[in-house]
C-alpha cells in the first residue's frame, strides 16, 4: 500500500513539475492543442463571417479556450481568406460515368500575431466516396455530410497550425495527417505555409 501511495506521489510530482515548465516557456494546454500564450484571445476575420467554416473555426476557438475578440494592433489576428472544393474522377463504371470521386477542399488563411511575421498558409482535406447514381438522394445527404466534416478536419487543422507558430517561427512548415474514418477510407489533411513571411519577400525584392 505504501509503494502505490509512494507510486503516485511521484507520478503527481512529476506532472505537476512539466506542468510548470511548460507554462514558463510560455504555452498553456487549451483544449486539444498546446497553444502559445499570446493566443489566449485573438480575432477572427473571414471572407464569410456567417460560413459553416467561419462556424467551425469559432467552434475550435471555444473549445481551446481562446477569446474571440475586436481586431486592435496588439491583438494576434487569424483571418480566413477563402475556400473552395474541387473533385476529380478515381474509377468508372461500364457506362463511363463516374464511380468513385475524389473530393479536395482548400482553405486559405494567414495568421499575424504582434511583433511577428505575419504567415500565410493554405489546408487541404481530401476525401473518397462512391457516387451511385441509382441512390440519387441519399447520395446527396452523404455528399453533404463529408463536406461538413472536411470543413471541420479542416479548423482542427487551423488550431493545430496555430499550435505550432512558436517552434515554426523562423521555419518553413509543412503538416501532413492521416485521419482513418469510420468507413475505413482515409482522409489526408495537409497544412503547407505559403509564403514563409511578408517581411522576408520584401527583403528579396530589394
Amino acid at each position: 500500500m505504501k509503494r502505490l501511495l509512494s507510486l503516485f506521489s511521484l507520478r503527481t510530482t512529476i506532472v505537476l513539475t512539466l506542468s510548470l515548465m511548460i507554462s514558463a516557456c510560455g504555452f498553456h494546454l487549451r483544449g486539444n492543442y498546446l497553444l502559445p500564450e499570446e493566443l489566449h484571445e485573438i480575432s477572427l476575420t473571414s471572407f464569410d463571417q456567417y460560413s459553416d467554416l467561419t462556424r467551425n473555426v469559432q467552434k475550435q476557438l471555444r473549445m481551446n479556450g481562446i477569446s474571440q475578440v475586436a481586431p486592435t494592433t496588439v491583438t494576434p489576428s487569424l483571418n480566413l481568406i477563402s475556400e473552395s472544393i474541387s473533385e476529380r474522377t478515381l474509377s468508372l463504371y461500364q457506362n463511363s460515368r463516374a464511380a468513385e470521386l475524389e473530393l479536395t477542399y482548400t482553405v486559405s488563411y494567414s495568421v499575424l500575431i504582434p511583433e511577428h511575421d505575419i504567415k500565410a498558409y493554405t489546408t487541404t482535406v481530401n476525401r473518397n466516396y462512391l457516387d451511385n447514381p441509382l441512390t440519387a438522394l441519399a447520395k446527396s445527404v452523404e455528399r453533404d455530410m463529408i463536406e461538413d466534416e472536411m470543413r471541420t478536419q479542416a479548423a482542427e487543422q487551423i488550431l493545430r497550425q496555430m499550435a505550432r507558430l512558436k517552434a515554426d517561427d523562423n521555419d518553413e512548415t509543412v503538416l501532413d495527417d492521416t485521419i482513418t474514418n469510420a468507413d475505413k477510407s482515409e482522409t489526408t489533411v495537409a497544412t503547407k505555409e505559403v509564403i514563409k513571411t511578408m517581411n522576408s519577400s520584401a527583403d528579396n525584392a530589394q
